[in-house]
């Protein structure tokens, strides 16, 4: 279940808050320009190829794209059997910010996004249907797991995709890992 974890970065050891109720989710999220929605999603097969799925979303994709100036669209999957799996969770694991907003639609499994907000850290568990907005220069980390199960769509303005400014703090050192926060969900 698509779960919300506060953290006091000062007490990050244990959550302050925690909820799992969408609407509560999406307001809390809201109040710090975090865009977080519930797709409906559609019956893929479980080896759809990103034509497919991108196919299946093309009328949220082009809403998207329209509305924020997005300029491509692209699908990254992994499963528990990627040889790379280690040295791909740990890419995501540092604090980071980019120049342009990071979009996840998770069509299928789930991740954890961890957003830093002064001394504040939002811990979003996102799983299928979520789409979530991150503005760009927010500080951030993402955990996928050491079992990595998911698909998703990433919408970007830039087209050579993805592209990390790391902050150097520990922070996300510090805070509990996907393990101890999604480990019962997934």
């Amino acid at each position: 279940m698509t779960t919300l974890s506060i953290f006091d970065q000062s007490q990050p050891e244990t959550a302050r808050t925690v909820t799992e109720n969408p609407s509560e989710i999406r307001e809390l999220l809201a109040g710090k320009g975090i865009r977080f929605e519930q797709w409906s999603t559609r019956d893929l097969p479980a080896d759809a190829s990103q034509d497919q799925i991108l196919e299946a979303y093309s009328n949220e994709v082009a809403e998207l794209k329209a509305e924020c100036g997005f300029q491509t669209a692209d699908v990254i999957s992994l499963n528990p059997d990627n040889p790379q799996k280690e040295a791909l969770r740990k890419k995501f694991l540092d604090e980071h910010t980019h120049s342009e907003d990071e979009v996840r639609f998770f069509v299928r499994g789930q991740g954890l996004f961890y957003l830093h907000f002064g001394n504040e850290v939002f811990a979003v568990l996102c799983q299928k249907n979520d789409l979530i907005s991150v503005p760009d220069g927010t500080r951030h980390w993402f955990d996928m797991g050491p079992e990595p199960e998911f698909t998703c769509i990433r919408l970007f303005s830039n087209p050579e995709g993805w592209v990390a400014e790391f902050t150097g703090e520990d922070i996300a050192t510090r805070l509990p890992r996907y393990e101890a926060l999604a480990g019962a969900s997934g």
